[in-house]
């Protein structure tokens, strides 16, 4: 375990070391290249500010609103009749929108359910098999200038309703 430990603290600094080595070989101006890729993040990242700000403005009244306890009452009979517990709804319906809020709601089924029970292991699974299809067509594709996303948000939700479900088939089959 020691070996792993020693691995994971030299790797990444050896790497940039390597590439810089094999950058300065090559005759690659190393450090007026890192100054450009740095130049060219700082552009991206404002360029992305109003996406993000419009994307978090929107999950906020999301969940204000009680537009998320609504769809709840909707939700809550169809997954208590197939055995799967309500609490990871609200879960299920964050994550594609957001993956901070989903971490938050993940963090918080497992202090009230604790990290092995069904629930905790199930919010664990879903928190890793779905990504966050919304942010990644808001900021994303809103940052390289793509307006027509809706074939991309059908696939997105789609993949997302088929990590949800696998991940509720995994954990009843290897939890059960």
């Amino acid at each position: 375990m020691e070996i792993v430990s020693l691995i994971s603290l030299w790797f990444i600094p050896v790497l940039i070391g390597f590439i810089l080595l094999y950058g300065t070989y090559k005759k690659v101006p190393t450090y007026e290249s890192f100054v450009d890729g740095g130049k060219e993040g700082i552009k991206i990242a404002v360029s992305i500010i109003p996406f993000l700000v419009g994307m978090l403005v929107a999950i906020t009244v999301f969940r204000a609103s009680g537009a998320l306890e609504f769809m709840m009452g909707f939700i809550r009979p169809a997954m208590e009749a197939v055995g799967v517990p309500p609490e990871i709804a609200p879960l299920a319906i964050i994550r594609p929108i957001s993956g901070t809020a989903a971490l938050g709601m993940t963090s918080d089924l497992i202090a009230a359910h604790g990290p092995d029970s069904f629930i905790g292991r199930l919010a664990s699974t879903l928190q890793g098999s779905t990504d966050t299809t919304f942010y990644v067509l808001t900021v994303y594709f809103g940052a390289v200038g793509i307006k027509k996303m809706g074939d991309a948000l059908k696939v997105g939700l789609l993949a997302d309703l088929v990590g949800f479900i696998a991940a509720i088939a995994v954990v009843m089959l290897v939890f059960g």
